[in-house]
């Protein structure tokens, strides 16, 4: 019985440090912006409040956007999201926003249909493709950027980095345990 139970004590401190060592790799490089150009930055979406403003984590990565753009390391900004369950198309509220900062709108693409991640790696791939841009960084919060940059890669897109706003909150934590998970459900 003490066997058994040591085995499953080991199973459990196993799966702890393993998640640890991934939330710290997974932070490390979601903070780690290597400060390269390209032609566009991909904003992944997030939510829009009842009202239609910017949750803060939405403005916050639209800010971040908007500084990549204005420092000149990169040329375009695809925004993409879905249909909120709030009644509001995220693309085009982002999109809104943008043009309201002084983003030109033809400097600015718009994905309604990236309803996941894999759905907006997917579109942004698509629109790149057709627009022949080679290169481009992630916009969204650091606990989600390690996966983000997997997704583009296993779809053939090699040429990805990421940039995440100076923003956090406690609901961070929920968030790197639903990264986690999300990470290895979709490696197997």
């Amino acid at each position: 019985m003490k066997s058994v139970f040591t085995f499953i004590k080991s199973i459990f401190v196993g799966l702890i440090v393993w998640f640890l060592i991934h939330s710290i790799y997974i932070t490390i490089d979601g903070l780690n912006d290597k400060n390269k150009n390209a032609d566009v930055a991909i904003v992944l979406g997030n939510k829009v409040n009842e009202d239609g403003t910017l949750s803060e984590r939405l403005k916050a990565r639209l800010d971040k956007s908007l500084e990549l753009f204005n420092q000149k390391r990169v040329r375009t900004i695809i925004v993409s999201g879905g249909l909120g369950k709030e009644g509001f198309w995220e693309g085009k509220i982002m999109q809104g926003y943008l043009i309201n900062n002084k983003i030109p709108a033809k400097k600015i693409l718009v994905d309604n249909f990236g309803n996941d991640t894999e759905k907006t790696v997917e579109n942004s791939i698509r629109m790149m493709d057709s627009l022949n841009f080679k290169s481009a960084i992630s916009v969204s919060q650091y606990f989600h950027q390690t996966r983000t940059k997997k997704l583009f890669r296993k779809k053939g897109f090699e040429n990805i980095e990421s940039a995440s706003p100076d923003y956090f909150e406690l609901r961070d934590f929920y968030s790197i345990f639903r990264e986690f998970v999300a990470y290895y459900k979709e490696a197997l």
